[in-house]
C-alpha cells in the first residue's frame, strides 16, 4: 500500500516542483523583460484550456500524428530488414557498420535544404526527415537483437532444412521483437522532438506550423500551451511504447 501511495504521491510532488519553478522564473525572468508575463504558468493554462476545447489544435495534432506515424513505418520498414541483414551477414555488417555511424551522426535537420530541393515543400520532406531520424535506434536494436539470438536456434531451423524466408519470419523476427519495440520507443522520442523543426518546413498545418503561427500572431500565451501540450503528446506516445513493449515481455 505504501509503495502504491509513493508511486502515487512522487509524481504529483514532481509536477508541483516543476509548475513552482515555472513559475518563480517567469517571475524573474517579467522583471527585465516584461513580455515574458504571458509565459507564466497562470496565463499559459488559461490557453491551454481554450486551445483543448476548441477543434483547431487537434487539427494541427492530428496532422503530427499521422506525420510520425507515416515516417515511424518507414523507419521500420527501412531499419528491420537493414538490421537483420547487419546482424546476420558479416561481411554486410562490416561494410556497412561505418556508413551507418557516419549518417547516424548527421542532425537530420541537416538535410532539411537538400530535402526541400528533391522532394518540394509539403508533407514529403517532413517525412524523409522522420525516417532518416527514426531509423538508427531501429537498425541498431534490430542488429543488436540478432547478435543476442541463441544460436541453438538457427542450428535447429538448419537442421530441419527451413528456408532463409522461414527462418527469418519464424525464428529471428519472434526472437528479436522486443529489441525491435525497444529501438521504436526510442525512436518515437526522436521522431517527436525533430517533428517541431521539420513542420516549420513549407507546411501550412501541424504543431510546428502552429508554433511558428503563435509566434508570428505574438500570441505567447499560446504559443507555451502549444508546448505544454507537445510535451504531454509526447508522453502518451512513450507510455503506449513502454507498455506495449511490457505487453510483449510478459506475453
Amino acid at each position: 500500500m505504501e509503495a502504491r501511495l509513493r508511486r502515487f504521491v512522487l509524481p504529483q510532488v514532481g509536477i508541483a516542483l516543476v509548475a513552482v519553478l515555472w513559475w518563480v522564473g517567469s517571475l524573474l525572468l517579467t522583471r527585465r523583460t516584461p513580455i515574458a508575463a504571458a509565459f507564466a504558468p497562470l496565463p499559459s493554462l488559461e490557453a491551454l484550456w481554450h486551445l483543448v476545447t476548441g477543434p483547431d489544435i487537434w487539427h494541427h495534432a492530428w496532422l503530427s500524428l499521422k506525420r510520425v506515424a507515416v515516417g515511424l513505418l518507414l523507419a521500420v520498414a527501412v531499419g528491420v530488414p537493414l538490421g537483420i541483414l547487419t546482424g546476420v551477414w558479416r561481411l554486410f555488417a562490416q561494410a556497412t557498420t561505418p556508413v551507418f555511424q557516419f549518417l547516424r551522426m548527421i542532425s537530420p535537420l541537416s538535410w532539411m535544404p537538400i530535402a526541400v530541393m528533391v522532394l518540394g515543400v509539403g508533407d514529403a520532406p517532413v517525412y524523409f526527415l522522420l525516417a532518416f531520424a527514426a531509423v538508427w535506434p531501429i537498425l541498431l536494436n534490430t542488429s543488436a537483437g540478432v547478435a543476442q539470438l541463441d544460436p541453438h536456434w538457427l542450428l535447429l531451423a538448419r537442421s530441419v532444412c527451413a528456408t532463409r524466408r522461414e527462418t527469418v519470419l519464424r525464428v529471428i523476427l519472434p526472437g528479436i521483437t522486443a529489441h525491435i519495440l525497444t529501438g521504436v520507443r526510442t525512436a518515437i522520442g526522436i521522431l517527436w522532438i525533430v517533428l517541431v523543426p521539420a513542420e516549420m518546413l513549407g507546411v501550412s498545418a501541424g504543431l510546428g506550423y502552429f508554433i511558428l503561427d503563435t509566434r508570428d500572431r505574438l500570441a505567447y500565451s499560446e504559443l507555451m500551451a502549444a508546448i505544454v501540450l507537445i510535451g504531454a503528446l509526447g508522453y502518451l506516445l512513450d507510455h503506449c511504447a513502454r507498455w506495449l513493449h511490457a505487453r510483449w515481455l510478459h506475453a
